[in-house]
């Protein structure tokens, strides 16, 4: 259903209302903090606060607490990526090279050819959870790169997607070099400045001058500050970014305006805003997020009805993003700890149907009637940086062992998880995580010339034997 008056005129959004569901569900999930802002082309925008930004500390959440906003760094990157174009200075499907010449793959072949799409589209096949810590220094992209020639190619080039973090990080070090300067400044040059975003920052030391968040893990000992704050500063381009809900509306709304600002400012170019939106390659596991990605978006199949958006996770941190344009609709949630999916699921739900009376698609589930696979062809270690997936056959089902590897896993109270694995339909299995309501898809699949992969939390992962 809309809000709608007896004359078909659209009623404005209920602040109030909003403000009560937020508190409802956050509590209901176990967030410490959240805030949640929705837009409507035509209409000030709507926000709403729950809870603690700290729970050591106590400070209540206001709307303009400043959360890390994770990946959802990557879209803004790459809007930065895309300003370069409309000067003529960056050409999407130029090799790297062009721009960054000191650049070298483990794969000479990647070298060579790899490009800016590949990269925004998570399709090179440079293995992406690689979290080298580079030092504080203004020179950590450029010695970043340096390491990912001993980056092992985890798929080869353009033939399926993995989530890429290594490649954002990449993408940040061109920009650098265009633009000769760090990309926390060309950031601030390029996206945050013309957009006249006064609460966005890359650096703690920004961040430390608003009331921002710390991330936290929720158990049932209750709610702890989590490990660490942020990550390296290596990561910048690929999820360092925090900001306050009305920054990433003011973001959203110039994407939903074709590149121009509230103020009337031109961002990008309206080529440039389509061309992100355009699909480039289909998820293989289409359940988990979109059903494909752009060029920095990911794409979304609700009820028939297209979206755009991103996710962000960080330590004890969570965001999300989702855009529907034929609605000029865009709604983000800012949270720092808890069981953040499923309280996005409810909540986007919500305020999608009643604002704009689009559906989210149905949790992927196991099938009502059993399905019973020939389980063997699965079986096997699964490798990748940052995570080993161990498949295996125990009492006629099957299971899966993430043992989580790389310098995140001091990080995580949890660095092994086990998980039964229930048969959907052919080569796709669900997963229930501890805690949550919602089951998760894993997908097994074969590339076109016959290397065997199972995809999981949007990363391709070979099988190793």
């Amino acid at each position: 259903m809309s809000f709608t008056t007896d004359t078909g005129a659209q009623t404005r959004i209920d602040a109030t209302h909003w403000q009560q569901r937020l508190s409802t569900l956050a509590a209901k999930y176990k967030v410490p903090g959240a805030t949640l802002g929705i837009l409507r082309l035509g209409e000030d925008p709507v926000f709403a606060h729950h809870g603690i930004l700290n729970v050591r500390t106590g400070v209540e959440t206001t709307d303009d607490s400043v959360f890390q906003i994770g990946s959802i760094s990557k879209v803004w990157t790459t809007t930065a990526v895309m300003v370069l174009v409309d000067r003529g200075l960056l050409d999407l499907d130029a090799p790297i090279t062009t721009y960054v010449p000191e650049f070298r793959a483990s794969d000479p072949e990647v070298t060579a050819t790899v490009t800016m799409r590949h990269l925004l589209s998570h399709t090179s096949g440079i293995d992406g959870d690689v979290f080298t810590d580079t030092g504080r220094g203004d020179d950590c992209l450029e010695k970043y790169v340096a390491h990912l020639d001993g980056v092992a190619q985890n798929h080869p080039l353009g033939v399926t997607m993995s989530y890429g973090n290594s490649g954002f990080v990449l993408a940040g070090r061109v920009i650098e070099k265009i633009t000769g300067t760090t990309w926390d400044q060309a950031m601030r040059d390029l996206v945050y400045t013309p957009l006249g975003l006064g609460y966005t920052t890359t650096l703690p030391e920004e961040t430390i001058m608003y009331a921002a968040a710390s991330g936290h893990t929720v158990d049932d000992d209750g709610t702890h500050l989590a490990p660490a704050w942020i990550l390296p500063r290596s990561m910048g381009p690929a999820g360092l970014i925090s900001s306050r809900a009305a920054d990433v509306l003011a973001f959203a709304r110039m994407h939903l305006e074709g590149g121009v600002a509230a103020d009337g400012t031109r961002v990008l170019s309206e080529r440039s805003v389509a061309q992100m939106q355009e699909r480039q390659v289909d998820m293989p596991n289409p359940y988990t997020l979109g059903d494909a990605w752009g060029v920095g978006w990911i794409l979304f199949d609700w009820s028939g009805h297209r979206l755009y958006g991103h996710d962000g996770n960080t330590i004890g941190q969570s965001a999300f993003l989702r855009i529907l344009p034929e609605a000029g609709l865009a709604v983000t949630l800012l949270t720092n700890g808890g069981n953040t999916r499923d309280l996005y699921r409810e909540l986007y739900d919500e305020v999608f149907q009643e604002l704009a009376g689009v559906a989210m698609p149905a949790s992927f589930a196991p099938p009502a009637v059993p399905y019973s696979p020939d389980l063997s062809p699965f079986v096997g270690t699964y490798d990748r940086a940052g995570v080993r997936t161990e498949v295996y056959e125990q009492d006629g089902s099957l299971w899966m062992r993430m043992t989580q590897t790389g310098p995140l896993a001091e990080l995580d109270p949890h660095p092994v998880e086990e998980y039964p694995l229930v048969p959907v339909r052919e080569n796709e299995f669900a997963l229930q995580l501890k805690d949550s309501e919602n089951w998760e898809a894993v997908v097994f699949y074969r590339l076109p010339t016959g290397e065997q992969y199972v995809h999981f939390g949007v990363r391709a992962t070979p099988k190793a034997a």
